[in-house]
């Protein structure tokens, strides 16, 4: 009888260290799929305003005369996609979670423009104007912004600031929208001070993990 209880207590312990094992290997899996990686096309929401980073083939019709960015209310626009990629002569890897802090570029999906900003004045707030710029996702340095986020890695439910990295303002919206030929459209701008208006929340996409499969796909 002894040597069965025995027998029993080393199957349960068995079987107890392997449940233990599958539910640490879920744990870490599931973690994985909180982050945001590089290589993932997504819509980036501004919290205060509920309006999605957008842009288009529309110039701007004074500052510097590129490509417009705005945002936009529909959730369903295929102009609000941009992809995660590395800093130019820098790029990150394919699926691999962005560091806060991490300097990054945010490319236009469907123009190949990344976003961008410079010492021109906004056409409707007076703040620094924000265009896409570049051709087949190549600019130049003031393409580059870093994450700011709390934690060690960029999470897909952080709300999160974007620091341009050669002007140091924050990628933000304040409200003034657009009329004719992008009406109801806000502005999206430069601002030098980090406040509610520039925060930002991923929302639809397909995210990328190591293996370049994705986690989430829920439009494309």
């Amino acid at each position: 009888m002894r040597l069965k209880r025995v027998f029993h207590e080393q199957i349960f312990m068995t079987l107890f260290l392997l449940l233990v094992c599958v539910s640490l290997q879920c744990q870490c899996r599931e973690s994985e799929f909180n982050y945001v990686t590089c290589g993932s096309l997504v819509k980036l929401l501004n919290i205060k305003h509920n309006v999605r980073l957008h842009s288009h083939d529309v110039k701007y019709g004074s500052g510097s005369g590129q490509q417009s960015v705005t945002g936009v209310e529909v959730p369903d626009d295929a102009n609000s996609y941009w992809r995660i990629r590395g800093k130019p002569n820098a790029p990150c890897q394919r699926g691999v979670a962005i560091k806060c802090g991490q300097s990054i570029r945010l490319t236009h999906m469907n123009t190949g423009r990344n976003l961008h900003t410079h010492h021109f004045v906004s056409p409707l707030s007076g703040n620094q104007e924000v265009s896409a710029f570049g051709e087949n996702g190549e600019g130049d340095d003031l393409d580059v912004w870093a994450v700011q986020c709390s934690g060690i890695h960029w999470e897909r439910d952080d709300d999160v600031r974007f620091k341009h990295v050669g002007t140091d303002v924050f990628l933000s919206i304040t409200g003034e929208q657009y009329g004719h030929p992008i009406k109801g459209q806000r502005e999206v701008h430069g601002m030098s001070s980090a406040n509610y208006n520039n925060y930002w929340r991923t929302m639809e996409g397909v995210f990328i993990k190591p293996s370049a499969e994705p986690l989430r796909h829920d439009e494309l």
